[in-house]
């Protein structure tokens, strides 16, 4: 028996867009969960190099729930490459300023490095509130473990 390798078309034709509701869902396993979806790894025709996911659509992403004291303890980083140039956020800020940003950097911290990783987070469409703008896409909703 030949073990089956889906090809471009097939992961085209399969493709679907999903709606995730972050409200009190916690941030680390949110992400593995999207991640896997992204990849299409809940799908039989799953190939590990080929982009077989489906679509993701976060809304609510400010109701997020971080557990521990990740709050005040985690920070993200940006270098400007200047001297004294770095900049420093902890996470209790960004949460407050730009919940979309918090969400997207746990899922892209959970694909893999490679060259499929930004193509893979191209399909994740992230939104603070209730609101988005894909209804025509008509998404349905993954049901979360």
């Amino acid at each position: 028996m030949r073990t089956y390798t889906a090809t471009a078309k097939d992961a085209e034709a399969s493709r679907e867009w999903f709606v995730v509701d972050a409200t009190g869902k916690t941030l680390g396993r949110l992400a593995t969960q999207i991640a896997n979806v992204l990849k299409g790894k809940h799908k039989p025709i799953y190939t590990p190099s080929m982009d077989c996911g489906d679509f993701v659509v976060v809304v609510n992403a400010d109701k997020v729930k971080i557990t521990g004291r990740k709050l005040d303890q985690k920070f993200y980083y940006r270098y400007s490459g200047y001297p004294s140039g770095l900049t420093t956020i902890s996470l209790r800020e960004q949460l407050k300023d730009h919940p979309e940003r918090v969400v997207e950097d746990a899922v892209l911290g959970m694909l893999n490095r490679n060259r499929m990783r930004r193509q893979l987070i191209r399909k994740l469409k992230v939104y603070a509130g209730p609101q988005h703008p894909h209804q025509a896409q008509q998404p349905k909703p993954f049901p979360l473990a």
